[in-house]
């Protein structure tokens, strides 16, 4: 949707019919609304998005995302994996906190980190992280106390949220892939 938004607005698919909607409803997401509503998130938002990050051990997605990067041979992908090794976790939540804190809000990060940190969220990591490829995302089955967590309106709202929020999550992690494959 960013990438549509920012042609519509640089005018190079202005002529289409689609453009109007498409930056319409870029633009209506919640992931765009805070991006564009707090340029600079405050330090109690940062906060969030640290502890968020912790909580869902955004580490680990880092090493999906290296994973599924493209290296000239398998000696430059394992040299990047080792350099990767080495980088503390707490380091990747601080690069990421504040790109995160611009994508969700702090209500939905705190919502979320809460659910991370619950037995079923503990599970949806594990099959996230430990899952081989599958053809579906196929979650755990929650138990009837999960599921009454899980139909908590807190919670519903910041799923919704997090979920429209995280490609461009997926992608500041990959802008950060790409920061430490550059650094020496």
């Amino acid at each position: 949707m960013k990438w549509i938004t920012l042609l519509a607005a640089s005018g190079l698919i202005a002529s289409s019919a689609l453009a109007p909607a498409a930056a319409s409803a870029a633009a209506a997401t919640p992931a765009a609304t805070a991006a564009a509503g707090s340029a600079a998130p405050s330090a109690a938002q940062v906060k969030a998005a640290h502890d968020l990050l912790a909580s869902m051990q955004a580490e680990k997605l880092t090493r999906t995302v290296a994973g599924g990067s493209k290296f000239g041979n398998e000696q430059q992908r394992l040299a990047f994996m080792a350099k990767l090794d080495k980088v503390p976790a707490d380091q990747v939540y601080s690069r990421l906190a504040a790109p995160v804190a611009r994508l969700v809000s702090a209500e939905t990060a705190a919502e979320m980190t809460r659910f991370y940190q619950s037995t079923y969220g503990q599970k949806v990591l594990y099959k996230a992280y430990n899952g081989g490829p599958s053809m579906y995302d196929e979650a755990p089955k929650p138990t009837p106390a999960e599921k009454a967590e899980l139909a908590k309106p807190a919670y519903v709202k910041a799923d919704k949220e997090f979920q429209a929020a995280k490609p461009a999550i997926r992608h500041e992690v990959f802008v950060l892939v790409s920061e430490l494959s550059k650094a020496k």
